[in-house]
């Protein structure tokens, strides 16, 4: 077992691996599967939207088939063009995760999107969204464009993670704006993932050289 220093701790919750999986470009529901045993990951990310409600009768997707005594689902509420619908769509999650076992799971990924062609978050809805839903006792995981000052927003509202965008969504641009997150990561308290944007090994690469500048600040992580 790790130290706990060495965990990756988001709300109240420790995990091994920093890696979370994504779980919506796979060509067959058995690559999927194989894809989240081989990685060891510890968090699989699911978009609401695409899954059926109600597993009882399930025979299409692949969450029948994974072992989630092991695995950490969070729910993401892609697909949400206002705050409403990604509250919705949080809840639907944590009915599928109860569903799945995890009684007490009440994490989500925010995402607020409501620019069909860039895909860029949408900063009023997320806050929106973000403050209801942590009344409600949820963990948040917001998706944010790499505004500074938005990070510290969501931080003081009492968001889990802040997710900083590298590049616009499925762009493969790489981390365009690396000076901003550079400001995130030394400014907050808690742990920030650039998501979106990556499309190379060295651009992840370099997303986890990020943590190490963390680290060298004595930030927390």
């Amino acid at each position: 077992m790790k130290k706990s220093s060495d965990q990756l701790k988001i709300g109240n919750k420790f995990f091994n691996s920093r890696l979370m999986l994504g779980t919506g470009k796979y060509k067959t529901t058995n690559d999927a599967i194989q894809s989240i045993k081989n990685s060891e990951c510890e968090i699989v990310t699911v978009a609401i939207r695409r899954l059926p409600t109600n597993l009882k009768n399930d025979t299409t997707s692949f969450l029948s088939n994974l072992d989630w005594k092991k695995l950490w689902l969070l729910p993401n509420t892609a697909g949400s063009q206002t705050a409403e619908e990604a509250i919705r769509m949080a809840f639907l999650g944590h009915e599928l995760a109860c569903q799945l076992g995890q009684e007490d799971n009440f994490f989500v990924k925010l995402e607020v999107i409501s620019d069909p062609k860039y895909l860029l978050p949408d900063p009023l809805g997320t806050l929106k969204a973000a403050e209801f839903l942590i009344k409600k006792g949820f963990t948040v995981l917001p998706y944010i464009n790499a505004d500074p000052m938005l990070a510290l927003h969501l931080e003081d509202l009492g968001c889990a993670t802040v997710m900083p965008l590298g590049s616009p969504i499925g762009s493969g641009q790489g981390i365009s704006n690396l000076t901003n997150i550079k400001i995130i990561i030394e400014n907050s308290s808690v742990p920030v993932i650039v998501d979106a944007g990556i499309g190379a090994p060295s651009e992840a690469a370099l997303a986890m050289e990020l943590g190490h500048y963390r680290r060298q600040r004595k930030c927390c992580w």
